[in-house]
């Protein structure tokens, strides 16, 4: 049972439907959900708790939703790579040599990260999904699960082995780990496969998660392999839909984002793993004017090097800006949006996560404004709060992040697992499995 909690004497950014922002805020959480939420001297009068925390100075927000996920275990290793060739020469190889207790310390150090940088719930697709499971009821991660699904020919996982992780792990950890169906890549995939992947959800009453339209030569090969560009292939065959998150999404079509439209699928935006990989940008502003669901994701840390979810809410305001020569795009509250409650739709979790409102679950992070960079804090008609989230404010300014009502990081440190050993145990998981590709 988790404990009660005041947090008093905060600003918090709600993200509620109004969007409000209270200064002097309290929340308290009980049983794991959000009892009350407002001014400090109107929820905490004669509040019994079990711990206080003073939150002066602090900003509390919901925590970050990470919508486009992998679990990743040697970044920096291929940096400089086009997209083609890293999956060719060091992804896939390293997923096919992967060992699942590589697997474990893997998701334990990625996980570990992502919530000492303020996000909460993780959208991951990688393999051995039940050690990465384990790694998130251990670190206390909100966690979706699904896995790198291809042909048996690939020697990835298949549809039998991501069923198996939906019977094993749905559900687990009080209902904290939630699983997918996981696609990995349209041009390593058979139609076969493809055709299947809907009923396979639909069977096991989860939803799905892939990657589209990521690359330009993604687009050909779907093309050469199967007549259609990958949306366009996925809409054939049904797997699109309210419960799909596709991932990337940057080269679109009018005709592409109709569809996504049409089908309700929501799009992780990951500006940059989509920056370093040289693969472009996607067309967010054309999808939100549409009415697409669009949230926010890192992809994974070998192809953006952090799991940092406030460096990808300024990279994917000033990418737009640039590019457009537009600085009306991508307004600070709208990214925020694709963090926190865009992302909890996209997950069809929104009356549980996303924003703080009464009788959601307690997942909060305070972030420490008493900084330099993050000075001065102005709120009223010249609020600046949102601005220093989206442009100024970094994941080591996270101070204390609560999941489902348990504190699980608190002044920067890590309350669920020795940080020494994760690193350790990591490293040399990542020695390992270099050494066998190399051979």
């Amino acid at each position: 049972m988790s404990e009660t909690i005041l947090i008093r004497n905060g600003i918090i950014v709600t993200m509620d439907p109004q969007r409000r922002v209270i200064e002097e805020g309290a929340i308290v959480t009980k049983d794991g959900r959000i009892s009350a939420v407002g001014k400090t001297d109107e929820v905490s009068k004669e509040m019994r708790v079990d711990k206080t925390i003073d939150a002066k100075n602090k900003i509390i927000m919901p925590g970050l939703i990470d919508l486009h996920y992998h679990t990743a275990l040697a970044r920096g290793v291929s940096d400089g790579l086009p997209l083609g060739t890293y999956l060719e020469t060091f992804w896939y190889p390293k997923l096919q040599n992967l060992k699942p207790d590589e697997a474990y310390w893997a998701a334990m150090l990625t996980y570990g990260e992502a919530i000492k940088s303020g996000t909460t719930t993780a959208n991951d697709m990688y393999r051995h999904m039940i050690k990465c499971g384990e790694a998130a009821e251990t670190l206390g991660i909100r966690a979706v699960l699904s896995c790198d699904c291809a042909d048996e020919s690939e020697k990835l996982d298949t549809l039998s082995d991501n069923e198996e992780v939906v019977r094993v792990m749905q559900g687990r950890a009080n209902g904290r780990i939630q699983t997918r169906i996981g696609v990995e890549w349209v041009p390593i995939s058979s139609y076969d496969f493809l055709s299947k992947v809907r009923e396979v959800a639909n069977r096991n009453k989860v939803g799905i998660h892939i990657h589209l339209n990521e690359s330009l030569g993604e687009l050909e090969a779907s093309k050469k392999k199967f007549g259609k560009r990958p949306v366009e292939l996925a809409y054939d065959l049904g797997i699109l839909g309210p419960d799909c998150v596709a991932a990337h999404c940057v080269w679109l079509t009018q005709s592409e984002i109709r569809l996504l439209k049409e089908t309700a699928t929501s799009v992780s935006h990951d500006p940059g793993s989509n920056a370093k990989l040289g693969n472009g940008i996607c067309p967010v502003p054309e999808l939100q004017a549409a009415g697409v669901t669009v949230g926010l994701g890192h992809d994974d840390s070998e192809c953006n090097n952090t799991v940092d979810l406030f460096e990808a809410m300024k990279l994917a305001s000033v990418i737009h800006r640039a590019h457009r020569v537009d600085a009306s795009l991508m307004q600070p509250q709208t990214v925020l949006e694709m963090a926190t409650i865009n992302g909890a739709k996209a997950l069809q979790m929104d009356k549980e996560i996303g924003s703080i409102e009464q009788g959601k679950k307690a997942d909060l992070i305070l972030v420490d404004a008493h900084k330099l960079r993050l000075t001065p804090v102005i709120l009223g008609k010249q609020l600046n709060v949102l601005s220093h989230l989206v442009y100024a404010a970094h994941g080591d300014d996270v101070d204390t992040v609560i999941i489902d009502g348990k504190i699980v990081m608190e002044n920067r440190i890590l309350k669920t697992f020795s940080e020494d050993t994760i690193i350790d145990k990591a490293t040399q998981a990542c020695k390992d499995v270099l050494t066998r590709i190399a051979k």
